[in-house]
């Protein structure tokens, strides 16, 4: 029967492909103005939660989301989440309604069409290099400035398959110290299993979110962020070994 399997991921990973592409080529017009200046940036946002909502359901993905404790709109936030799927992004899209920026790695730009959108909303990162890592905290802080979150998937990439979640960066941690922001931890728990970067596997089912209650900054200092890196990955490490949502 598994023989029976490949044709299927293969349309299916073709399909996922699709789906990122049709908002975005009939929405062009409208996601061009949309970037076209920073403080339009939330406007921009609703149209990506709408994308993002669009690919989970015509995935066949049923996401539900559980939240210890609900973001402040008015407020920014640092939000840390486990890195295991393509999917991932879309997922943090329709899981949290603050508008916040991604801090993501430079080679997503090269994706055609996502990637113009990407490399011109988002704060790119070439972690081989310590200029562009320092450029990443100017940009980060801008953003915080204007009353936007950031984003960062912590481990830096995504791990090997055998590995539940890899030890986190302390960059935003970093930043979430600097300005004194929470950091909000976020368990994906089913994205590895249902659209992993391992080509022949995934399929339709469930997505459970979990928002974890929100770790406080105020009154730490940088000689913290090792301790306050620790506590939030500890947070989903301890969600994932469980394996679901306890109600």
């Amino acid at each position: 029967m598994a023989i029976f399997k490949y044709p299927f991921w293969v349309l299916y990973r073709i399909w996922f492909y699709i789906l990122v592409a049709i908002p975005i080529i009939v929405l062009f017009p409208i996601l061009l103005i949309s970037i076209s200046r920073e403080k339009w940036y939330p406007f921009f946002f609703k149209l990506a939660r709408f994308w993002a909502k669009f690919i989970l359901v015509g995935m066949g993905f049923a996401y539900w989301v559980k939240k210890e404790e609900n973001p402040d709109p008015k407020k920014s936030y640092m939000f840390v989440a486990n890195h295991t799927s393509m999917a991932d992004i879309m997922l943090m899209l329709v899981s949290v309604k603050n508008p916040f920026v991604f801090v993501g790695k430079k080679e997503l730009a090269k994706i055609p069409l996502f990637g113009f959108f990407y490399k011109r909303t988002c704060i790119l990162v070439d972690r081989s290099s310590a200029k562009s890592r320092q450029a990443v905290f100017l940009r980060a802080q801008r953003r915080l400035k204007q009353g936007l979150s950031i984003c960062i998937f912590p481990e830096g990439g995504v791990p090997e398959e055998d590995v539940v979640l890899d030890t986190f960066k302390d960059g935003a941690f970093r930043l979430a110290i600097n300005h004194q922001i929470p950091v909000v931890p976020i368990t994906f728990y089913d994205n590895k299993k249902r659209f992993s970067y391992t080509f022949f596997s995934g399929g339709p089912g469930r997505m459970l979110v979990k928002i974890h209650s929100f770790i406080q900054t105020k009154g730490l200092t940088i000689k913290e962020t090792k301790t306050l890196n620790e506590n939030a990955r500890t947070v989903i490490l301890n969600e994932l070994e469980k394996g679901n949502i306890k109600s």
